[in-house]
């Protein structure tokens, strides 16, 4: 239990990942573009999944998305009793984040929406914090957009701790799962924004709730708000079963010690050692 709540308080500290981001951008929409550019954006997000995982991932695993955390329960790397504490923490750390964001940021967001906080318009400021789908996008369109940005995560970083295959050095796993964020938040952030985490989406979207932007950012676009919660979790496991199907399953087996006299009958009853070793250290 002291485990479990150790866990859940250092998932809190996931902050630097929407701090960053979210931070990036406030200092964009608030300068009107002219201090960062929407790249600035999904480079400080990924900056802040390399820092979230360094700070983290000796004692929480450094999941920091409840798509993740649910796809390695499917797995069988994570007990089920932790998907909803540590969920929860990944929530509350984007909350706390948020709320920080907004002080720092505050005159700058009162400056540039004239006090007046909505979700619509030229002078909206909610999609600082949450995502939003474009004009344009169909629910069922934005749906598939979050199951397909998730899943690509989670088949790119199963395969960085696979010992079959050519898994990455330890110590640089969270830079390249940095630049697997950065790749997919380039190409698939035009649509709603690529949340592809329901916590990073969420708890920025409760704060704003509480500080002034009201109901509206539940209601918008037809109650949309629901997509980015439930179409990471669907595309993280979809991602996770891709990469057991097509990767795992036609890896070759393990080589036994060579210095063994006899063949071990102790097999390692997960594939994913090393990436347990790095994201799931309980």
């Amino acid at each position: 239990m002291l485990s479990l709540c150790l866990c859940c308080r250092q998932d809190c500290l996931n902050s630097p990942f929407c701090l960053f981001g979210c931070s990036a951008a406030a200092q964009v929409k608030t300068s009107r573009e002219t201090k960062g550019q929407f790249l600035s954006v999904n480079m400080a997000f990924s900056v802040g999944v390399m820092s979230a995982m360094y700070l983290t991932k000796g004692i929480t695993g450094a999941h920091l998305n409840p798509a993740v955390t649910l796809s390695f329960c499917v797995l069988g790397d994570v007990p089920w009793r932790r998907l909803v504490p540590y969920s929860l923490s990944q929530l509350l750390g984007a909350y706390l984040a948020s709320g920080l964001v907004y002080l720092v940021y505050y005159d700058a967001i009162m400056d540039f929406s004239g006090g007046v906080l909505t979700v619509y318009g030229p002078n909206e400021t909610a999609s600082i914090f949450a995502t939003y789908p474009s004009e344009y996008l169909s629910l069922g369109r934005s749906f598939l957009d979050q199951i397909v940005g998730t899943a690509m995560l989670m088949l790119c970083i199963l395969s960085l701790g696979e010992t079959r295959n050519t898994p990455a050095p330890p110590e640089l796993i969270p830079p390249i799962v940095a630049v697997i964020v950065l790749g997919i938040s380039m190409s698939m952030s035009a649509n709603c924004g690529a949340a592809i985490n329901p916590a990073r989406d969420l708890g920025p979207r409760l704060f704003t709730l509480t500080a002034g932007w009201g109901t509206e950012v539940f209601t918008c676009y037809n109650y949309w708000f629901w997509v980015p919660l439930v179409a990471p979790m669907i595309g993280g496991v979809l991602g996770s079963a891709m990469y057991v199907v097509f990767i795992e399953c036609h890896l070759p087996d393990p080589e036994p010690p060579k210095d063994l006299a006899m063949p071990s009958t102790t097999t390692e009853d997960s594939k994913h050692s090393s990436l347990k070793t790095l994201f799931l250290q309980m």
